[in-house]
């Protein structure tokens, strides 16, 4: 099998266009939305966006790679490979990844301007990050490439050799169809899951030292200062106040 640098998708004889395995891309999109996902948190709740800057970099030149280089040589891509080895590969139409992952390249390259060199922040970062994490988590929980399915809405020739063969048209299997009864107990749990939820006393955050009794400031018992001391690996990690915040000191 010929192997260029510089190539979209495996040429295989008995698929008519270039193809990947769908495996592969799935487990790359797990890892990148692992990473925004740390990141996108740990800015949302300390307001540093450290991580998510570095995180944007990996972002661009993965997809930089993906699209306009090859995608063999894409770093998550290739730690996917080595995740799912083990598998059958399940093969995939190679025009329709491009595609997709020329939006994700598009994405990158607005919030490496924005995030990266002028260290923009507001709703535009936001919703692009969570743009991102959904398109992801799509393509990585369900298999469900949204970008591949955009495609075709501006591509006269339709995608071959789609995920889960949904390009194809046929009919469900027995195991697929959800009955009038999946769809009762669906409804019954989210009514007793809310009703439970109701019950649940509500945490308080509010540190012991800032209760009152009118304007009176109540005192911190020894007991309390003992158990609201700072732990070293909570120091260590620069993680003071969160664990105040979560142990309701």
């Amino acid at each position: 099998m010929n192997n260029p640098v510089f190539q979209f998708g495996e040429d295989h004889s008995d698929y008519p266009v270039p193809v990947f395995n769908e495996r592969e891309a799935r487990a790359g999109a797990g890892i990148l939305f692992f990473l925004a996902l740390i990141a996108f948190m740990h800015a949302w709740l300390k307001g540093d966006f450290g991580p998510t800057q570095w995180v944007i970099v990996g972002f661009f030149i993965d997809f930089f790679i993906r699209v306009l280089i090859n995608p063999r040589y894409s770093p998550s891509l290739i730690l996917g490979r080595l995740a799912v080895k083990n598998q059958i590969p399940e093969y995939v139409g190679a025009p329709q990844k491009r595609f997709a992952w020329t939006i994700g390249l598009a994405l990158a390259s607005l919030m490496l301007y924005l995030v990266v060199f002028n260290n923009v922040r507001g709703p535009i970062n936001i919703l692009t990050c969570l743009l991102c994490l959904m398109l992801l988590f799509f393509e990585s929980a369900f298999g469900i490439c949204i970008g591949c399915k955009l495609y075709n809405l501006v591509n006269k020739e339709r995608a071959q050799l789609c995920p889960g063969g949904v390009c194809e048209l046929k009919d469900r299997q027995a195991i697929q169809m959800i009955s009038s009864i999946q769809y009762v107990a669906l409804v019954i749990f989210i009514v007793v899951f809310g009703f439970l939820v109701s019950m649940i006393p509500a945490s308080t955050s509010v540190y012991p030292s800032m209760m009152s009794d009118g304007l009176k400031v109540t005192p911190l018992s020894q007991q309390e200062i003992e158990r609201c001391k700072v732990p070293e690996f909570a120091k260590i990690m620069k993680h003071e106040e969160q664990w105040k915040l979560h142990n309701g000191c």
